[in-house]
Parts: structure tokens; sequence; C-alpha cells
């Protein structure tokens, strides 16, 4: 699986895939080209404007196109499959019983009606009789276990110091609003989101019968208690630094630093009997370590009965899940509520991700479509090669390391060779707050089966039926989903330029990441570890700031800024995606010839392409959240960014001085 090999320039040119297949299989029309745009004043809206101009976002989405939002209309194909199942009699504890009865539980919105908050009222009873810390301490860990998290925040993952084994994991948590920053932050829209959560949370109070006055007392006492562990949290860019956020302790030094935390108790009772531990962020865990000690303990038993109502809240009946949804309008610009059928199909992709999964693949993902992959995976990993062998940069001793990584890589296409087994998970068709609680529970049984065990390399970290991929340094691999292998990414019937501009670039997108700010940290063996000459490694972190100056330019709803250093690591990805899966594209018989299909050239096909699979229309308030917390860079510069700093884009549409998308050639970056 991690066989290394080397391949020469001439064997690279010979054994590139030639595009037969693209030869006779249908094409790809384009169409929706806005010709009153100049392609060198704004790519993006040459390629995609017309479409933006006509597409209307669904009330019940925070936005609509590719990407992400392509999840919608997925989620429409796993509810056909899953309303076709709901209505059959299968055997008890088949795979089509458990998703179908699932589903089903979470559709019969009269008997969750019924029931109130019933099903968490123990929980709220338990919380009242908690009599000091230890307890407190104790109720927490038990509420870790069935997904109910609060202040700990606890997994199990590679040891980025020794890849091959899983250890313990803690982060920081214990907050509500997405980030550190919302409860700092005072402009006009993040004080309109503290007051939608304030006003969340009073409500969530009110339905279990606390009068107005002491619901918004509880709602206020919750605020200001995570607002001090917010204080105590890393910034998402800090989150970046992958040698800060490796603090492997021994828990008895812990326990003598953090007594309140009393951490091998704590760690007993979270089933991880271990030594040692990663404490991603010491300093969360130094606050709230003396937070246990100053804040009065029924504060903070107010905070845990927040925190239960706020992660329960979407199981429970209708008055909860309308809470839920008033506080998530005004946080991300959603109109009006997704169906029930939509969120239910997402709680059975969440709880029984991998049993859905294979009925997904079954139906739509066809097996060419894994094949023909496998040769584009290839054929990028043989033209970053060449790019590597090209680098004026980097010396031949860190490019030999380079290449030995590139060719180390594990591939994922489409689906798992090994499903996961959910025999565990008893599914009752008139239960839906047990199915999700017993589905939590199973996961974390999942995880913690793991710690102390050799990682799994064939698990995967995203469901089959998602539109996304991934690149995981510490396993050194690329996952790309069956979601993700349709149009506009991928279409076995598209000739080369398409399916190179489209995938191809996600493709150079991932593998790149393993050479980024953060994967670059990473050995071959996906392990934190330099691998660098110093003199290499000063010049690559002089051109990632150039990233990260030229990013911090671009601008979003008008005035707001591209945060460079948050999104360096997935715009160097985009910059290098796009010029790898060019250079693969132009080493197939297409990618040589000149000529043209629907009026444009081969090349001009490729970066239309390129365009296409970023066409992405949002919400306001969602993309001011997005710019805020998401490390990828907002679509229109996920398009721009990279091609006015790619010569052959120039080349392609006679970019010239005075476009509003040139830049001199000297200026144009290239990492890699």
């Amino acid at each position: 699986m991690k066989k290394l090999i080397y391949v020469s320039t001439a064997l690279l040119l010979a054994g590139i895939h030639k595009p037969g297949f693209a030869q006779n299989a249908k094409r790809v029309v384009i169409t929706g080209i806005d010709t009153s745009k100049k392609p060198g004043d704004d790519f993006f809206k040459y390629a995609n404007g017309i479409w933006s101009d006509t597409a209307r976002i669904p009330a019940s989405q925070t936005g609509v196109g590719s990407y992400s939002f392509m999840n919608y209309p997925q989620r429409l194909r796993m509810q056909g499959i899953l309303d076709s199942i709901a209505r059959g009699k299968y055997p008890a504890g088949s795979l089509e019983q458990k998703v179908g009865d699932f589903y089903a539980s979470g559709l019969d919105m009269a008997a969750i009606n019924k029931r109130g908050y019933d099903p968490i009222k123990p929980l709220l009873k338990r919380i009242d009789a908690v009599a000091d810390v230890p307890a407190l301490l104790k109720l927490v860990a038990d509420e870790q276990k069935a997904g109910n998290g609060s202040i700990i925040g606890f997994r199990v993952g590679p040891d980025n110091r020794r890849s091959t084994v899983n250890i313990a994991q803690f982060r920081q948590t214990g907050i509500g609003l997405p980030e550190r920053a919302y409860y700092v932050k005072t402009d006009s829209s993040t004080l309109a989101i503290q007051k939608a959560y304030r006003d969340y949370l009073t409500r969530l109070f009110e339905l279990t019968g606390t009068d107005a006055a002491t619901a918004q007392k509880n709602a206020a006492t919750t605020y200001e208690l995570e607002k001090q562990l917010a204080l105590a949290h890393r910034t998402n860019i800090e989150l970046r630094d992958v040698q800060v956020n490796y603090n492997k302790l021994a828990v008895a030094d812990l326990a003598k630093k953090q007594p309140a935390l009393n951490w091998p108790t704590l760690l007993t009772n979270l089933g991880a009997r271990v030594d040692t531990i990663n404490v991603g962020q010491p300093g969360y865990y130094d606050k709230l370590n003396t937070l246990l000690t100053t804040v009065p303990l029924a504060d903070w038993k107010t905070y845990l009965k927040a925190h239960a109502l706020t992660n329960y809240a979407n199981y429970l009946s209708q008055p909860f899940v309308d809470a839920s949804f008033a506080y998530a309008k005004t946080l991300t610009g959603q109109a009006v509520k997704k169906t029930r059928a939509e969120e239910m199909v997402q709680a059975v992709d969440g709880a029984l991700g991998e049993a859905l999964a294979q009925l997904y693949v079954k139906k739509y993902f066809p097996e060419e479509a894994k094949r023909r992959m496998r040769v584009l995976v290839d054929n990028l990993k043989k033209a970053f090669e060449a790019r590597i062998d090209r680098l004026d940069w980097m010396s031949d001793s860190t490019k030999t390391k380079a290449k030995e990584k590139l060719y180390a890589f594990t591939e994922k296409i489409g689906y798992p060779d090994k499903w996961r087994d959910y025999s565990a998970v008893t599914v009752k068709r008139n239960a839906y707050f047990e199915n999700q609680l017993l589905a939590e529970k199973n996961d974390y049984q999942h995880d913690l089966a793991k710690l102390g065990k050799p990682v799994d390399r064939t698990e995967w970290h995203t469901t089959p039926p998602t539109v996304t991929a991934y690149n995981n340094p510490p396993l050194n691999e690329i996952v790309f989903p069956a979601g993700i292998l349709q149009p506009p990414y991928f279409d076995v019937n598209a000739d080369d330029a398409l399916n190179y501009g489209g995938i191809g670039m996600v493709i150079g997108h991932e593998i790149t990441h393993s050479f980024d700010d953060q994967g670059a940290q990473y050995d071959k063996s996906g392990n934190v570890r330099n691998w660098w000459q110093p003199a290499d490694y000063a010049k690559f972190k002089a051109k990632t700031q150039q990233v990260i100056d030229q990013y911090n330019q671009f601008t979003v709803l008008d005035s707001v800024h591209v945060k460079g250093a948050l999104t360096v690591g997935e715009n160097t990805a985009d910059i290098a995606g796009v010029a790898i899966a060019y250079d693969a594209f132009k080493l197939t018989e297409q990618g040589k010839s000149n000529t043209k299909l629907d009026g444009f050239t081969p090349d001009q096909r490729f970066f239309i392409s390129v365009a296409r699979i970023w066409r992405v229309k949002t919400r306001d308030a969602y993309m001011g959240m997005y710019v805020n917390t998401n490390p990828h860079s907002p679509a229109k510069w996920r398009v721009n960014g990279p091609l006015m700093n790619f010569t052959p884009f120039y080349n392609a549409f006679n970019v010239q001085p005075g476009d509003k998308m040139y830049k001199p050639e000297k200026d144009r970056i290239t990492v890699w």
C-alpha cells in the first residue's frame, strides 16, 4: 500500500492515460457563458454569471450550487431510498430495517410531540441532584459517552508523532456559539447573533416549565460561563499550528496541575484507562480547572441543563425544534425550516451512515466511475512529481523526500472496501429519541475501542454519499467519496477537458494538502517530523506567506476581507490543484490538441470546468459566518485567486494588462 515509486519524465510521458475513452464518449455541451463579462476581469462571473443571476436559493437552504450545497439534491436522492424502504417489511436487524425504521421514527411527529421533553427529564433531574464537582464531572463523562458533550472534548485518534497507534485526545470545547470571536466582537451582526443565542437558551428553559424571568437569568448565566471558557480558546488561526496543538502529557502530572479535573477518575469514567493523553489546547483545561473551583455549583448545573437542551432540542417535540431553528435562522440566514423528511435523511446519514451508503452506492454509483477515477488520480500524481522535479527553490534531497511522500499515499475512491458493522444498534420504529441515543453511544464505543490499538487505515471519516473530498495527514491518505463523483466534478461521459478541470482540480487540491502549511509538517508515514532541508522550508514558508498576503486583499460582502492566515492551506491547495490538473491534462491527446468544441479550445474548456465546480450562491448571513469560521475561501476566490496566478489561463483567454485579474508574471504565485 505504501510502495515507493520513482518515475522519470520519459516514463511519465509514456505512461500517462491516453483518452481513447473520451474520444468515443458523449461530451458535455458548454452553455451559459456570460459573454458580456470579460474573462480577465472576473472569470467566476464570466463562467457562472448567467446561472448566478437566475439561481434561486431554496427557502429551506443557506445556499445553492455545487460542492457542499450539492448535498441538498443528494439528500433528495437518499430520501427516495428511505421513503421506499420505510414502507416495506424487512427482517429485524437487517440493514433495511434499521435505516427504514430509524427514518420512520423521526417522521412520526405525532408520537414525538406527545412525549414533549419527557425523554430528557431523567437527565435534568440527575443534574439537579449533583452535589459537588466530582459528581458533576461523573455526569459530564457519562453524558459524553451518550453523545451529549459539554465541557470535555474527548476523542480517540492517531498519535501525531507515532501515527500507527491511536491515543486519547482532548480539545477545547464548552461553547455554544460558532467560535471564540462571537463572544468578544461588538459589531451589529455579531450582537444580533449573541442576542438570538441567549433568546434561544431562554426559550428552551421556558419549554421545560421555567418562568420567563428565571429562564432569562439561566440563559445569562450560561452565556457568561461560556464566555469565560471561550476566552481561553485558541483562535481558528492559532488552531492551524500543528506543533502547538500537540501536547502529550502524563496523566499523573496533569492531576497535580489541574486537581479539580481529577484526571485519573475522569479518564476512568470515560472508559479511557491510559497513562498519557494529548491535550491540544492546555490553556482551555487550565481555565476549566479554575472555573470548577470558582464558579458556583448552581451555575454549573444551569450550564449543563442548557447544553443538554441544545444538544437534544431537535430530538424532542416541535416547540423545541422550532426554537432551534429560530436561532439557526439568525446565524445562517436560512429562511424556512428544512422539511422533516430532509432532516431525517441527515439524521440517518449521521447515525447509520455506512448502512444507508450501501443502498446509495448500489443505486447511484457505477463501478466505471471508480475505475476511471483511479486513472485520473495516477495521472495527477505523475504530473505532481514532474512539478516537484522542476521546482527551482527546492534542493534535490528535499525533492526526493517529497516524492517518497507522494507515492506513499493511500487512495480511497467511492466507498469503503469494508463496511461498518451496526449490529449493536437496535432500532425501534416508535422511539426516535432512544434510536438517536443508542446510535450516539454506539459511535462512542466504536471510537473508544480504538484506544491504544493500531490505526485502521481502511476506515472512512465521511459517508460515501457526501459531496466532499479530504486529505487526512496522519494517515497520508486522499479520499474521494461517491457523492462528489458526479457532475459538475466528474462525468464518465465527459471529455477530458471537463473532467481534468473538474475532479482533476479536486484531486490536485487534495494531493497538495499533504504539502500545504500543515500537511508539509507530516512525513510519508503520517508522523509530524521534519523531512525538509532548513533552507528549503524557509523558502516554502515565504511562498505560503505570499498566499496569505494576496488573499487578505480579497473582499466579500463589500468590505469583509478573506482571512488569509485562516485559509492559507486551502488556498495553497487551490493554486497548486489547478496547476497539477492542467499539467496532467496537457499530457492527454485532447490536451495537446487545439480542436474546439462549442467554440472553445481544450484549454478554455478546462478553465471553464474549474470555474463550474465552485458555482455557488449563498445567503449573506451564511457567508458572514463562513468567512469567520471556514478555512476555505468563498467560491469566487477559489476560482479567480488561483487563475490570476496561472499563466496558461492568461494565454487561454488573452488576459492583458488592465484586466482586473491581471498580475505581472513576476508576481504570480507558484508554491508547487
